[in-house]
């Protein structure tokens, strides 16, 4: 951890009003600086370290979707989370990812300061850059707090992002397969 995080939290509860001596808070600024440290940790992870060689030889060449990857962000504009779910696809030439390592993928972008926009290019590239795939498809959906609990306290509002890579870009139909095994097509 770095050794002045705590401190910020500390000096932040002052600027709030707090007392950070109060019994309740005495160790909340260390609290809060581990809990921000294990939000971020994406940062400290890499594309190949996340991977860690999980490719493997296939003679598939159907869409690979997974859907439903719950993921967790927070906004770099006010620093408040942004929780939704991750619809991701491609199409191998070749070799195919590990399950897991998608959502792991999902997981290293998304525990960074992101905007939601961002997160589903970044989710989409890496996945291109590992599968070398025919074409990739990444569709966000996420309810970010800074929107619910601060400025227009808009409760039910709804945030949805795609990006879509070759295949999925160049074909109409890929791209409606796509969306509507995802549940988002006609």
């Amino acid at each position: 951890m770095h050794e002045q995080l705590p401190n910020h939290y500390r000096e932040i509860l002052i600027g709030v009003g707090e007392n950070p001596e109060r019994e309740g808070l005495l160790d909340t600024p260390k609290r809060a600086a581990k809990a921000m440290q294990y939000l971020c940790h994406g940062y400290q992870k890499s594309l190949e370290e996340v991977v860690n060689g999980a490719l493997f030889a296939s003679d598939n060449d159907e869409m690979v979707i997974i859907k439903d990857v719950e993921l967790y962000s927070l906004c770099e504009h006010h620093l408040l989370p942004f929780i939704g779910k991750a619809h991701v696809a491609y199409i191998p030439t070749g070799k195919v990812l590990g399950l897991s390592k998608v959502a792991r993928i999902v997981d290293m972008y998304a525990r960074r300061l992101q905007i939601q926009e961002s997160l589903t290019r970044q989710i989409a590239e890496a996945i291109q850059e590992v599968t070398r795939a025919a074409g990739v498809a990444v569709v966000i959906e996420a309810q970010h707090m800074c929107m619910m609990m601060r400025g227009v306290e808009k409760q039910n509002s709804v945030m949805n992002t795609s990006v879509m890579l070759g295949a999925f870009r160049e074909s109409g139909s890929t791209r409606q397969e796509f969306l509507q095994l995802i549940g988002r097509g006609k």
